[in-house]
């Protein structure tokens, strides 16, 4: 994120449609002196934990749970990209705003044996 985001506060709580920047933002605010201290492999192993949860909830959560645990993925991925200074708005943009990188389409023509 850029020095002027991260100056930048919120400091009000998410409603409505939720942009990935400005949930970045509040995480930052919330989060980002522990996070930092935690560093980037600390940070990647609660990511992976909340993956597993994630996982497990899919497998057999509540509808609630599932969400909670999607929550908790967005979260902790906003949080490892805090710490590793990458803007996901920026990120997503580069990558996705012009169709699949794959194929370049936005309705993704790529053959199902290829990623995406």
């Amino acid at each position: 994120m850029t020095d002027n985001a991260s100056h930048e506060t919120t400091s009000i709580p998410l409603e409505g449609d939720v942009g990935i920047r400005q949930l970045q933002q509040l995480i930052r605010e919330m989060y980002f002196e522990k996070d930092e201290a935690r560093g980037i492999e600390g940070t990647f192993m609660w990511l992976m934990e909340e993956v597993g949860e994630l996982s497990s909830a899919l497998r057999g959560g509540t509808h609630e749970e599932r969400k909670g645990e999607f929550a908790d993925v967005i979260a902790w991925l906003a949080t490892i990209a805090n710490v590793a200074g990458i803007d996901l708005a920026d990120a997503l943009n580069e990558k996705y705003g012009s169709g699949c990188p794959g194929c370049g389409k936005f309705v993704c023509t790529c053959d199902d044996a290829e990623k995406p």
